[in-house]
């Protein structure tokens, strides 16, 4: 307490002291920039140059000083965040808690991160050493391909601010008993001190900040000391990663240098610590390296991007808007895939195949970000953000296929189309024709029947270069088109790598490992060998351990230790379990459902044609109208009993009287050919919140009846549907459908989400508008109805789907 008083007098002595003086530092600094300005633009006018000139440079200037002021902000926010006491934290960002709040089974930390705090000065030389040994050289060789050279680390000191770690949950279920397994939601936002050089440019990076979610495993368990034979640790996705330039680098804090160091960036810490790259470290020398390095692969993801629509439009045409170039990126963990570009269209058909090894379903994600091409700087680009989709791993191995459309987040509009499907492993060489024969139907080059796990060990008695001197040597392992790399160990004839790689197998039958031992120096292969995947198959459990393999073009008897593992890939239905995810609705499922309620109310049979198997390719959508029109929604989905509560609809009266959970109804006809209580039509509409992922889901499904002009009925409207959530009435808030041409009884099928507090529900209302286009002549409002609808007086716990009747605008 004495100290804490003598701190305090000393801060109040201090500021009599500083602040007048930095107040007239600043005043004068604010002063003479001003009277520079004015000269410059007084002598531009004494001169009679053209004011022309001046616009690029103060547009410049402008733009990079709200990007700054935004930059600092984010910046102080999050080093708040990381400081401040749990308490004031609840309190000041409501919008941000911390997991432990959102997720009842992450527990708090707080004892973890003051040993943080008091370890973290000592943690400087390991950072230091890690930089300049691993991620420097990687940087160097990234920013070659931009045509950029000389990049070099030159000071590096973290600061004083350590990470902070906002939750951590520890499994208990469906975990070896050998193992212990723990996800800790981490953010750094510190005031570390980084310089560097590119070339004779000396710039620097502060404010630097990285959050995600660092999955622990510490396995085998040992009956002796130290109880745990290694630790891994990685991230299960890509963080979050953000940074400012400062010193003469901040000259060059142009969009095109920014996107492509934070890029290198993100690339570097994917390539080291996310998913399927780890940090292993081993605690005992009783446990071989092997158990801890290879890699274990739980499955295999197939994903088929199939097309988009409705995306927003960012380029820029002769008469205003154009349209886009949209391309897609699938990222899951630190792998990467891209589709094709598809120029000038918001409706793009890519038809696009991947596959991405699953190390870990659990809290793992599938992330497709949609795009928009834009050429820059030679050999730069700087591309607009169209949205993008996010895909639970563990939900696809749960339902063994997806076929969704899913609308598209941190975007006002736009919706994807994909279809995903869980590959489990099989150890049946037979289990290879069923394999086969399905990549056949599909007729796509790319897709795989087996995956292969590859450890390279190390490798003897390698032979001398360059005058009976010993090689710097790095092993290179390829199958079909992908080629992997170990780290050069230098100056060994017998190096050990201890390095596990996994490739993907378009045929066992056919395939051929090529692996070649390199001399870094003078590029000479000083060994290799070719193994035909064939072999494997004859193998028991199709795998070889720890052998040793002859190499060729080496002068001596040279051996290379590795060991391998074949897994097949095989589809199987998984279990229908009677658990539902609260996440696992979306708009085909919604459709199909309500199809056939109203098929059955009218007495139509209601039929469902299943696929015989969902790995086979299946015809492109025109769209989410089409397909709900037509029917084939129900055909996406395996048929499903349908309880008696599932048939009956909620559905109210006028928004007026909405002042409850409304009353369960059957389904009538005369609900869709009621034109409302103030005749200007219905809309139909699912709500759905989401209380794990605390997000609001709006499904728009159809509006019936809207009324036709009455001093022009033949003026057809081309009606489309606008959300809000109020009171934040913005533009970052506003989301709208398609435009439907010359439709009185429009279908829109479209999904929409919002991020919102289950705290905030009570004060927000939902506005949906349904408007029509306008021409370029017209005036006055374009909207013909409106619902309002208070998000504190539906029952969230279950998914809402009703009829609602549209009342006349309410002006703002």
């Amino acid at each position: 307490m004495e100290g804490e008083s003598e701190n305090n007098s000393l801060n109040k002595d201090s500021k009599p002291i500083t602040w007048p003086y930095m107040n007239v530092s600043s005043l004068t600094i604010s002063f003479l920039t001003k009277l520079a300005a004015a000269g410059i633009i007084w002598g531009w006018g004494y001169f009679n140059y053209s004011i022309a000139w001046l616009i690029a440079p103060i547009v410049f200037s402008v733009w990079k000083t709200e990007r700054k002021r935004d930059n600092e902000l984010r910046t102080i926010t999050a080093q708040a965040s990381v400081l401040v006491k749990e308490k004031e934290l609840i309190v000041s960002r409501m919008n941000e808690l911390p997991s432990w709040v959102y997720f009842p089974d992450f527990d708090r930390a707080e004892w973890l991160n003051r040993i943080l705090y008091k370890v973290w000065p000592s943690m400087n030389q390991f950072v230091r050493q890690l930089c300049k040994q691993s991620i420097e050289p990687s940087i160097v060789e990234k920013l070659t391909e931009y045509k950029i050279k000389g990049f070099q680390f030159d000071r590096l000191v973290l600061g004083r601010i350590p990470p902070k770690i906002y939750g951590i949950k520890v499994y208990d279920k469906n975990t070896s008993r050998n193992e212990i397994i723990l996800d800790a939601d981490i953010m750094y936002a510190g005031d570390c001190d980084i310089t560097f050089f590119v070339g004779n440019i000396k710039g620097g990076i502060k404010d630097f900040q990285i959050h995600g979610l660092v999955r622990v495993v510490m396995k085998p368990m040992l009956p002796m000391m130290p109880l745990i034979g290694g630790v891994q640790i990685f991230y299960l996705n890509v963080p979050t990663i953000n940074f400012n330039l400062v010193g003469v680098a901040d000259v060059l804090d142009l969009p095109g240098f920014n996107e492509i160091l934070r890029k290198t960036i993100v690339e570097q810490i994917s390539a080291i610590v996310v998913l399927p790259n780890k940090i292993i470290i081993p605690l005992s020398e009783e446990i071989p390296m092997e158990s801890l390095k290879i890699p274990e692969p739980e499955g295999v993801l197939r994903i088929h991007v199939v097309e988009a629509k409705h995306l927003m439009k960012k380029d820029i045409g002769m008469l205003g808007k154009g349209k886009s170039d949209p391309y897609a990126v699938i990222n899951v963990g630190a792998q990467e895939f891209r589709t094709k570009i598809i120029d000038n269209t918001i409706n793009p058909k890519w038809d696009y195949w991947c596959e991405a090894m699953i190390s870990s379903c659990n809290m793992q994600e599938a992330v497709v970000s949609l795009w928009d091409w834009d050429p820059n700087v030679p050999g730069v680009q700087y591309d607009d953000f169209l949205g993008r989709a996010t895909i639970e791993v563990n939900r696809v191995k749960k339902k063994g296929t997806i076929d969704t459309w899913v609308s598209l987040e941190q975007a006002k509009h736009g919706m994807v189309h994909l279809r995903l499907t869980w590959l489990q492993f099989s150890k049946e060489p037979a289990d290879l024709r069923a394999a086969l024969m399905e990549t056949q139907e599909l007729r796509v080059t790319s897709m795989s029947t087996a995956l292969l796990t590859l450890y390279i060990d190390s490798a003897k008695n390698l032979p001398c270069v360059r005058g009976n001197k010993q090689p710097d040597v790095y092993l290179e392992a390829s199958v079909g088109g992908k080629t992997e790399r170990t780290a050069t160990v230098p100056r060994s004839c017998d190096p050990v790598w201890e390095r596990g790689f996994t490739f993907l197998v378009s045929n066992p039958e056919t395939g051929v490992l090529h692996i070649k031992i390199i001399d870094e120096k003078t590029a000479m292969t000083v060994g290799e060998m070719s193994y035909n995947l064939s072999l494997l198959l004859e193998k028991s459990n199709l795998e070889v351990m720890q052998q040793p393999y002859d190499l060729q073009k080496a002068e001596v008897d040279s051996k290379l230790v590795l060991s391998m593992t074949l897994n097949i890939l095989k589809y199987e239905q998984p279990e229908s379990t009677s658990e539902e995810d609260e996440d696992d609705h979306d708009i085909n499922e919604l459709n199909r459902r309500i199809e056939r309620q109203e098929s059955t109310t009218n007495n139509v049979p209601f039929s469902s044609s299943v696929p015989s198997s969902p790995l086979k390719k299946q015809p492109s959508k025109e769209s989410v109208n089409s397909q709900s029109r037509t029917g084939s929604a129900a055909a996406l989905l395996p048929e499903e009993p349908i309880s008696v509560e599932e048939e009956l609809i909620l559905s109210t009266s006028a928004p007026s009287s909405f002042t409850g959970s409304p009353q369960l109804i059957h389904r009538n006809p005369s609900i869709m050919s009621s034109s409302g209580e103030s005749k200007l039509g219905r809309i139909q509409l699912t709500i759905r919140y989401s209380t794990q992922r605390q997000k609001l889901s709006i499904f728009v499904h159809r509006v019936a009846n809207l009324p036709l002009p009455q001093n022009d009925p033949h003026n057809i409207p081309d009606p489309y549907v606008k959300l809000y959530i109020l009171p934040d009435k913005h533009k970052e808030t506003k989301r709208k459908t398609a435009v439907i041409k010359d439709n009185c009884n429009p279908q829109f099928d479209e999904q929409f989400e919002y991020v919102v507090s289950q705290g905030d529900l009570n004060t927000r209302v939902l506005e949906v508008s349904v408007c029509t286009q306008k021409g370029w002549l017209s005036t006055g409002s374009n909207v013909m109805g409106q619902v309002h609808l208070k998000l504190s007086e539906i029952n969230i716990s279950k998914t809402v789907t009703s009829w609602y009747d549209l009342q006349p605008e309410i002006k703002d």
